[in-house]
């Protein structure tokens, strides 16, 4: 009888070791691309997650700044000057994703990035310019879901930028588009294209890609992964590109930027267009590691097991033109911090309120501490009783 007692409980205190090393909640140890079985894969610490669609008010989004800041033809490096402002940036929220991805604007649902058509005698191009809040941004998964503008004269642009020689760059040039092609320009800014006065078309680390869709036409996610030896680009979910000299690949943390701009440049951006062109955005998601001590400690609290079921989440791979309605039939682009089920984001910056648009940080978990106080005092508990 009491050997049968003692095996009862010993087989109790197991399961609480056991359960020890579940994980509390998922994705708390981070974010990988590609299964963590897999020989090649990432895990990232750090997500930003934002979905234009649902946003009100892009002003009150902290996880944004948008750029104000003007200048002149000569350190734009074109017959006109840029004038970066905010309000060039619009908010044009779904009507309903149940039904379509329609704004209230009347056009697509996203982000809209505007550039302004000049005005006789103008100096200055009116652009828009979008930086993460976040520039603690070191190595990672960066994606973004856009559609070009079609009309002639302006860059778009979504990239990762520190400095102009350490810059990781998806760039869009309308004046390259007609019905036989559309390209996309990867760029990695260094020294090189800073001693040719900005101009990296003769370096190594630029490629001109043509893509299978008609950018201006729909919207598509551009995504690159950014190692220390390595930066590889996507389109859409498949691979396009890899550059691998690792003399010029970042090795400090930046922020995300997206951009739409114009100089009149006639070798690069053109224009500037002849009416207002708009760039649509429909959401941002970056999986990265951080350079912040405060988010550092962060991670460390509260990644008990990165072994345990679950600790690390999968990112899944966008598969063709990502959806944003939650129309019958169609798998809608799937972010973490919206997830019908668990809490994915725990402890990470979010994005929350719809009403306001407002940031809001997932609940913290306790501590390691806190839960290895937890398991000894049970085990304590049942081992007294043993005795």
């Amino acid at each position: 009888m009491y050997w049968s007692r003692f095996t009862a409980k010993v087989g109790v205190i197991g399961t609480f070791i056991a359960l020890a090393r579940l994980a509390v909640a998922d994705c708390e140890c981070g974010y990988s691309v590609n299964k963590t079985t897999d020989v090649e894969h990432l895990v990232f610490t750090d997500l930003l997650e934002s979905d234009f669609t649902t946003l009100k008010n892009i002003k009150v989004d902290q996880d944004w700044v948008l750029q104000d800041w003007k200048v002149d033809k000569n350190a734009s490096r074109g017959p006109y000057g840029r004038e970066t402002k905010p309000e060039n940036a619009v908010s044009n929220p779904a009507k309903d994703l149940n039904i379509s991805d329609e704004g209230v604007n009347g056009r697509q649902a996203g982000l809209e990035l505007y550039v302004r058509k000049v005005q006789e005698g103008d100096e200055y191009v009116s652009v828009v310019e979008a930086d993460s809040y976040r520039s603690d941004m070191m190595y990672g998964s960066f994606r973004a879901g856009l559609k070009t503008t079609g009309l002639n004269g302006t860059c778009g642009a979504f990239f990762w930028y520190l400095n102009d020689t350490q810059e990781i760059d998806m760039e869009f040039l309308s004046s390259q588009f007609n019905d036989t092609t559309s390209p996309v320009n990867l760029v990695l800014h260094s020294v090189l294209s800073l001693e040719n006065g900005g101009d990296a078309s003769g370096t190594p680390t630029f490629k001109v890609i043509q893509l299978p869709f008609e950018a201006d036409k729909g919207v598509h996610e551009y995504r690159f992964d950014w190692q220390p030896d390595k930066v590889t680009f996507y389109a859409d979910g498949k691979w396009i590109a890899d550059m691998t000299d690792k003399r010029y690949i970042p090795s400090a943390p930046g922020k995300i930027v997206i951009s739409h701009w114009s100089n009149g440049h006639p070798h690069w951006s053109a224009g500037p267009p002849e009416e207002d062109a708009i760039m649509l955005v429909q959401y941002v998601k970056a999986y990265f590691n951080t350079t912040s001590e405060q988010r550092a400690k962060d991670h460390a609290e509260r990644c008990i097991d990165p072994t345990a079921p679950n600790a690390i989440c999968q990112i899944p791979d966008q598969k063709g033109p990502p959806k944003l309605a939650r129309t019958p039939g169609e798998e809608r682009t799937y972010f973490f911090s919206q997830d019908p089920g668990n809490n994915k984001t725990v402890d990470q910056p979010v994005w929350g309120d719809i009403e306001s648009g407002r940031k809001s940080s997932a609940p913290k978990l306790p501590t390691k501490g806190v839960y290895r106080s937890i398991a000894i005092t049970i085990v304590l508990a049942l081992l007294s009783q043993l005795l």
